[in-house]
């Protein structure tokens, strides 16, 4: 394998993502470009040699430039309205490291216990959000459901399933395609803290939401 093919490509990833002169979203697509160069320069080296680690470089750069997520103004802008709409609220809004917007929502104040109907006063934070989602028709989002450790797996699991349900059934009904919304339950098996306390059980029932703008295929010229 070529050793100066390997640390090209991890200095491209530094040098591209840390210029003081991109925008958010040049520094996500350069990178998942990066990232993706150094992968496929290792994946090309075991399969063919020095020139299959050239090439699996390039292929590896432009494919993580369309893997990589990208915080555009469209997100930041999402951000803010969702800040601005659930203050008070419980509900955490952040960007993550692989620039994903996540709205972690405490399931006390979204849905009653061990069932899956969306509250009313939950419903404003979803219509607002969907809102934001019909002025990024690229973003993809993705609900998760979580329970705390009371009660088996054979109730937590199907449980935290249909509350991320409810919320994807629940914003197609605003407008938001299926089509990009994917859901999951976990249950009590990612605790965000120790399930030894009444005040930790509450902050492992949630649900999370995640919204991802895909890179472009290559950097902006």
């Amino acid at each position: 394998m070529s050793r100066k093919i390997i640390v090209t490509s991890l200095m491209l990833t530094l040098t591209l993502s840390s210029c003081a002169n991109m925008t958010e979203t040049q520094k996500g697509t350069a990178k998942g470009a990066g990232i993706g160069a150094g992968a496929g320069a290792v994946i090309g080296a075991v399969t063919g040699g020095t020139k299959g680690a050239a090439i699996g470089a390039a292929v590896g750069a432009a494919a993580g430039g369309v893997a990589g997520n990208v915080w555009s103004k469209r997100m930041q802008e999402q951000k803010k309205q969702m800040e601005e709409a659930t203050a008070g609220t419980g509900v955490a809004v952040s960007q993550t490291p692989d620039n994903r917007l996540k709205l972690n929502i405490p399931s006390d104040i979204s849905f009653d216990v061990n069932r899956a109907d969306i509250r009313p006063n939950f419903r404003a934070v979803l219509d607002t959000f969907a809102n934001g989602l019909a002025s990024n028709s690229t973003a993809t989002v993705t609900v998760i459901g979580h329970t705390d450790s009371s009660g088996t797996d054979a109730i937590n699991d199907p449980l935290s399933l249909n509350r991320a349900k409810s919320v994807r059934d629940y914003l197609t009904t605003r407008g938001a395609a299926s089509s990009r919304i994917s859901v999951d339950g976990r249950g009590s098996h990612e605790p965000l803290v120790a399930n030894d306390t009444s005040a930790n059980k509450a902050k492992n029932r949630r649900v999370e939401i995640f919204v991802a703008e895909p890179a472009p295929a290559s950097l902006p010229q």
